[in-house]
């Protein structure tokens, strides 16, 4: 089978490169391969899979309507699954957003949603451009490309992200969030700074795919300020964050902060394709039929994403998911204080992210000089000089984190890498994660690392970049 997928799809394929593996049974964190053997999935759908595979409630859910005889395809007519979705999607909303909201079914997935999101705000505003930020990433579509870090796009003003970890400012913490947000009234307000009044701004409350990057509460809520003042409509993209993943309900409660307009996806499907818009009545300027999809009234997803919404609501998942996530944070900063190539260990929830770096940066050795005695780094292997400047923060190292990525797949534990340089190993684990399977998790990815140092200390020396 993987010959053959090969051998057939496209080479846009990327995580069955990575992951070569089938899939042949699953339940909760555990997949099962065509092989016979069990990984440790901490990918999960990337974060679909709010309660990990075939849950018992989905299950449950999706068989009642099949049961049923209603019908599957819909278009956007009214159902009972439509409504009672809804029903259960508004009662874990911001309340005051919840009592003022309008939705919009979009197509399955979540750069869809996006899409519907920048159309919207032009629509209800008349102007074109956009606020998004560097690191972003809100899908693979045109418009979701164009708002996404690294796109040209000209009527896209780009604007600084806070990160403690290699700071744009030099600074981090609160310091930093204060000068990225003062950047950003400064783009706003200079009439010669080339941005015309936009129509939305655009930004995840922890970038996911940027290298998990949780942004501070107080940025968040003077990114709330700044959009309110100038009647800027704020779009918060939940499409990862969202369903409890980060230690609340929406990584936007943990701020206090109401959007606009809120883009969901991923695990409101239930681990079936599904995506929404949310936003508030005043800015419902939609003509009858201006912005449509065959596959919006999925069934089948509504009523697993139902499910999934009430259980992790009943079951305080969100409020589980912060206190397993703190731990598992402190136990990769111990590892981080053992293990010089664990740059920054960071995230939120079960959201969480190990930037691996270049540990011999700064010896003046290239990677794998620790092969033998007397290696030495060639003369420009780090330019003039031969030596690598003596900076407090070493480069990502890509090389390593593929290296990890192999290392914990071969010990049966699936992960996947993130960051500008891809050098952030992420975890993703449902939100049912038992607390023995967290310290298992840890284990295989501790082993995973260390044996990825050894391998790439054995390879020949030479420069690494």
């Amino acid at each position: 089978m993987l010959r053959r997928q090969a051998q057939r799809e496209s080479a846009a394929r990327t995580y069955a490169r990575s992951l070569p593996i089938v899939p042949v049974r699953a339940r909760g964190l555990t997949i099962e391969g065509a092989d016979g053997r069990r990984y440790l999935d901490c990918l999960s759908g990337a974060g679909t899979l709010a309660l990990g595979h075939n849950h018992p409630v989905v299950l449950e859910a999706v068989r009642k309507v099949l049961d049923s005889g209603a019908p599957l395809h819909v278009l956007d007519l009214a159902t009972p699954v439509k409504d009672a979705f809804v029903t259960e999607l508004f009662a874990t909303l911001p309340p005051e957003l919840a009592a003022d909201a309008r939705i919009q079914f979009c197509g399955p997935a979540g750069t869809d949603a996006v899409e519907a999101a920048l159309k919207l705000v032009r629509t209800a505003t008349g102007r074109r451009g956009v606020l998004a930020f560097t690191g972003a990433y809100h899908g693979m579509t045109a418009g979701a490309l164009d708002v996404s870090g690294g796109a040209e796009d000209v009527r896209v003003a780009r604007l600084p992200y806070p990160r403690d970890y290699r700071c744009p400012f030099g600074v981090g913490g609160e310091r930093g969030a204060e000068l990225a947000a003062r950047w950003t009234e400064a783009v706003l307000d200079d009439p010669k700074s080339g941005v015309p009044e936009p129509a939305g701004m655009i930004l995840e409350p922890v970038q996911g795919e940027g290298g998990v990057i949780p942004a501070p509460d107080s940025w968040l809520r003077r990114m709330r300020d700044i959009t309110a003042a100038r009647s800027i409509p704020l779009i918060a993209d939940e499409i990862q964050t969202g369903v409890g993943r980060t230690g609340a309900f929406w990584a936007v409660d943990h701020a206090g902060v109401v959007p606009d307009v809120m883009v969901l996806s991923k695990a409101i499907g239930g681990s079936l394709p599904l995506a929404v818009v949310v936003y508030r009545s005043a800015l419902d300027a939609w003509e009858p039929g201006a912005h449509a999809g065959t596959f919006r009234g999925n069934q089948l997803a509504m009523a697993a994403g139902a499910a999934t919404l009430a259980y992790v609501r009943e079951n305080g998942l969100a409020e589980r998911a912060g206190l397993l996530g703190a731990r598992m944070i402190g136990r990769l900063q111990g590892l981080a204080a053992a293990h010089p190539c664990v740059g920054d260990v960071r995230g939120r929830g079960l959201m969480l992210g190990v930037e691996l770096v270049d540990p011999e940066y700064g010896t003046g050795r290239p990677r794998g000089a620790l092969a033998g005695p007397g290696a030495t780094a060639p003369a420009d292997a780090y330019g003039p000089g031969g030596a690598a400047p003596d900076l407090a923060t070493p480069p990502p190292d890509p090389e390593l984190a593929v290296e990890v990525r192999r290392q914990c797949l071969d010990r049966g534990l699936i992960v996947e890498l993130g960051g500008r340089q891809g050098a952030v190993v992420r975890l993703l684990p449902p939100l049912t994660l038992t607390d023995e399977q967290a310290e298992a998790v840890l284990d295989r990815f501790a082993d995973a690392l260390a044996a990825a140092e050894r391998a790439l200390r054995s390879r020949p020396t030479g420069p690494s970049r």
